[in-house]
């Protein structure tokens, strides 16, 4: 196996189980509603999830480890980029809220502060700002 195969093939599991997590965060109340259906459908395509691999994380979902990421600048890009797919996806009022409460919740955000995260990430990629703009607005929250 060539040094690029052995990256893709890592690269291509971390993503299979960055999806797998966001489907357990989905199914947490039992169900995958319409507007959580389009954005895993929506999050498959960005993450190179092929058709076969989305069906058996759907079906296996909990086999795949939940692995949030450690460091506070991962968690916020990923933050604004499911922010700013839930929002592009047009997933209006409380579940869009709830969508990314959840979401916020499996990359390891606190709970305690999930709803003021929410808030603050979607009011940002509202303004249409760029992930630096969104990781230092949201850094600054913090202080």
């Amino acid at each position: 196996m060539s040094f690029s195969e052995l990256f893709e093939s890592g690269f291509k599991k971390r993503n299979e189980d960055h999806f797998a997590a966001i489907v357990r965060v989905a199914m947490s109340d039992g169900i995958i509603n319409e507007a959580e259906r389009a954005f895993l459908d929506r999050l498959a395509t960005r993450l190179d999830i092929t058709e076969a691999d989305y069906k058996a994380i759907l079906k296996d979902y909990a086999s795949h480890p939940i692995n949030p990421p450690t460091s506070y600048d991962n968690r916020l890009e990923r933050l604004f980029d499911l922010a700013r797919m839930v929002w592009v996806d047009h997933i209006e009022g409380e579940d869009q809220v709830k969508l990314l409460q959840k979401l916020c919740i499996g990359l390891g955000f606190n709970p305690d502060n999930v709803k003021y995260i929410t808030d603050k990430a979607l009011a940002l990629v509202h303004h249409e700002v760029d992930a630096d703009e969104f990781i230092e607005k949201m850094k600054k929250m913090n202080q």
